[in-house]
């Protein structure tokens, strides 16, 4: 549209009715999540290198629904930011940050495909491409005041063609209190700049070989863990060298004894991964399926 058109247009907003500024904000959803969902491909891959040759050699060469593609001058192939990744091949790019809201919210493959109007089966894919670029988004370390808890949940074998277990209905119980092999660990570790790791170290407790085959590498030499008493923790301090500080949590204790460390409320990452992580409350698919491979 021409400019003296537009706002020409523009100026006509002021007059619609309510119904007809609901049917203009329903005709322009679709275009504005597509411009949010580009926008937010580009801002991952802001220096593009070329996927086929690896060149850092470049220029511009159009633009393709909204990304912006580029030439290798190496090797002379085309590719966008897309190109190479999980997100490759896939449609309906206006409707990949509602889906990935679904996801977040833990709906179920077919509430999510229903609210979108797509098949389920596309939205499956979706899910399972998210999930794939999820796992390589990790900070470089743990600084400061490190805090790590644990997080048991039920492990779940659908689609396995032979199973180590009875098989359960509907998900199911353990079959015996408290934490045993039926159960997956998954450690969670985050510092106070927001930056979280999460592994999953296997079935039953955790134990001091897992923390140090898996959080010992992500941590800062000077960093000071905070956890439960824990007995694996304590262990894994003496052995390392880290600093470290347990807190009594049957006893109410959320806070060090000594003044000095009286800033550190401590609220287990453990805790807040339950509540807000879509791995945990993500409906019907297998523990591999989101992420959570078992050693």
């Amino acid at each position: 549209m021409r400019t003296a058109g537009f706002q020409a247009w523009l100026r006509q907003v002021a007059h619609l009715t309510r119904r007809q500024r609901d049917q203009l904000f329903a005709a322009l959803r679709p275009a504005v999540d597509l411009d949010r969902a580009c926008a937010t491909i580009e801002q991952a891959r802001p220096d593009p290198a070329c996927p086929t040759c690896g060149g850092c050699r470049t220029h511009r060469h159009g633009v393709q629904r909204g990304l912006q593609r580029y030439r290798c001058c190496a090797c002379g192939r085309t590719f966008n930011a897309r190109t190479g990744t999980p997100l490759a091949r896939l449609r309906y790019r206006e409707r990949w940050l509602p889906g990935l809201g679904g996801m977040l919210e833990g709906k179920s493959v077919r509430a999510t495909a229903d609210a979108l109007g797509v098949h389920r089966n596309t939205a499956f894919r979706w899910r399972h491409r998210f999930l794939h670029l999820a796992k390589h988004d990790r900070p470089a370390s743990l600084t400061g005041i490190a805090e790590a808890d644990e997080l048991y949940v039920l492990e779940s074998q659908k689609g396995s063609k032979r199973l180590d277990r009875p098989p359960r209905t509907r998900g199911g119980v353990a079959r015996r209190r408290g934490i045993d092999g039926d159960h997956v660990c998954v450690l969670v570790a985050r510092d106070r700049s927001g930056a979280t790791f999460d592994f999953v170290t296997g079935r039953a407790a955790v134990t001091c070989a897992q923390l140090q085959q898996h959080l010992l590498p992500v941590l800062d030499p000077d960093v000071l863990l905070v956890t439960d008493g824990h007995a694996a923790y304590q262990s894994f301090a003496r052995k390392t060298g880290i600093s470290h500080e347990a807190l009594n949590l049957r006893k109410g204790e959320r806070t060090p004894g000594r003044p000095a460390r009286a800033e550190m409320k401590w609220t287990p990452p453990a805790d807040e991964m339950l509540e807000r992580n879509w791995r945990v409350k993500m409906k019907g698919g297998s523990s591999r399926a989101h992420g959570i491979k078992v050693p």
